[in-house]
């Protein structure tokens, strides 16, 4: 996409949403020094995003890896006339280039140090989700960001959707009734797999600087560049990807902070390739007045349950009124119990080329910046939704269910599970202390 081509789409994505409470119009004078850590595709839609805002100076790349860095930093020389400076080592890009703001694009087990050492310099931060790998972790980022009265934005851009957003009002009116469960799921076709060899780690790569505080392991092309998200030493599957997301939506509409106790079971029935995350997962979640569940499969697509052609996606909220499911693609829709009361429908509104909605969530991000108020989807919102996913996960691994304590943030007499509430970090890296 050229200079020209990316303006006018801009236009018009801002004229479509004009009307949403999230834009701003208080125009920086000066653009924002702004850097990347994590130039795989996510994280230059991201950037791509903050340069359409147009209050963005990219001064700053960041990546392991030499050959992402390239392919990101010829998209911004033709979208914007910055020349962002290169780097492998996020400490030493924050020392030299002292950004405003940085987004943290990286895989899961490196949000926490990339976040923390970010507010520690003074920048505001754009985080993906889930902030991060294990639960003491998203602690000690929730406390770097109070201390140093940064603005950290995470990822959870369903929060900002259109459909989202005027779902949320529909079920918070009460239209559907007293909802008594909510049923998140994410469904994919697919096979066994197959076993793929390690190799020698290509050039330009810096293979432990990419496991960084995680285990070193072999070089193995499945995971990286994308596959990361299915092995546990990097990520947590299917639900720390795409589990926040619908989780999230849940803990928006309840306004609960946590759950009261988690069981997860799942495993690797079909699954024979070189990942280890469940490729099936339950998981249940007690909360005051309700119950939550999350289920995925990686095989055998649910295609009696596609409310959308391409898509097996969303929560199910069951309300006394009537069952509403919160899509995608397909926008939501809610089935009155009543026969003879009309299927309500609203459609999705979807950025291109990514159907998503990140323009606007980076407009409450600048927005809350110059307001210094807190984002929509601030730190401690996208660290409750986090746990969910990670007790989930931890669940799964002890094989049983655990009480939480949600203030304290422990397991109340569960030595073993509590263990499972951070992890030993390799070499140099020091876990972040809450």
């Amino acid at each position: 996409m050229d200079r020209r081509k990316f303006i006018e789409q801009s236009v018009l994505a801002g004229a479509v949403f004009s009307s949403l409470p999230l834009l701003t119009s208080l125009k920086r004078t000066t653009q924002y020094k702004t850097a990347l850590i994590g130039s795989g595709w996510w994280g230059t839609n991201i950037l791509r995003c903050a340069i359409q805002a147009g209050e963005s100076k990219v001064v700053a790349l960041c990546d392991v890896d030499e050959n992402q860095l390239k392919i990101t930093n010829t998209e911004v020389t033709k979208l914007t006339p910055d020349k962002p400076k290169l780097y492998k080592d996020y400490r030493e890009m924050l020392l030299k280039e002292k950004p405003e703001i940085v987004i943290v694009a990286t895989p899961d087990h490196w949000h926490a140090l990339c976040c923390i050492a970010a507010v520690e310099s003074g920048a505001h931060v754009y985080v993906e989700k889930p902030i991060c790998h294990t639960i003491q972790e998203g602690r000690a980022m929730v406390n770097a960001t109070r201390k140093h009265g940064r603005i950290v934005q995470v990822g959870t851009h369903r929060r900002v959707s259109p459909h989202n957003v005027s779902g949320m009002e529909f079920l918070k009116s009460g239209k559907a009734g007293k909802v008594g469960m909510a049923r998140a799921f994410v469904h994919y076709g697919g096979g066994a797999g197959q076993k793929v060899a390690n190799e020698e780690v290509p050039k330009g790569l810096d293979w432990d600087m990419y496991c960084g505080p995680a285990q070193l392991v072999p070089y193995n092309k499945t995971i990286h560049p994308k596959g990361f998200r299915n092995y546990l030493n990097f990520a947590n599957g299917t639900l720390g990807d795409w589990g926040i997301h619908w989780l999230d939506q849940v803990m928006w509409w309840s306004e609960q902070k946590y759950p009261k106790k988690v069981y997860s079971t799942g495993g690797r029935a079909i699954r024979q390739d070189n990942t280890d995350a469940p490729d099936h997962q339950v998981a249940v979640y007690d909360f005051d007045g309700f119950t939550l569940e999350w289920e995925h499969r990686n095989f055998g697509a649910n295609n009696a349950e596609k409310t959308h052609p391409q898509q097996a996606v969303g929560v199910y909220f069951y309300g006394t009124e009537g069952t509403f499911h919160m899509g995608w693609l397909d926008g939501w829709t809610f089935y009155p119990s009543n026969p003879n009361k009309p299927v309500i429908h609203q459609d999705a509104q979807l950025n291109k080329p990514d159907d998503q909605n990140i323009q606007q969530l980076w407009a409450n991000f600048l927005s809350s910046i110059k307001t210094n108020t807190p984002p929509i989807c601030e730190i401690e919102v996208g660290q409750r939704s986090t746990n969910l996913a990670l007790l989930g996960m931890l669940s799964y691994k002890l094989g049983r269910s655990i009480i939480w304590d949600g203030e304290k943030e422990i397991i109340p007499g569960d030595a073993e599970a509590n263990k499972l509430l951070r992890r030993d970090y390799r070499g140099e890296w020091k876990y972040p202390e809450a």
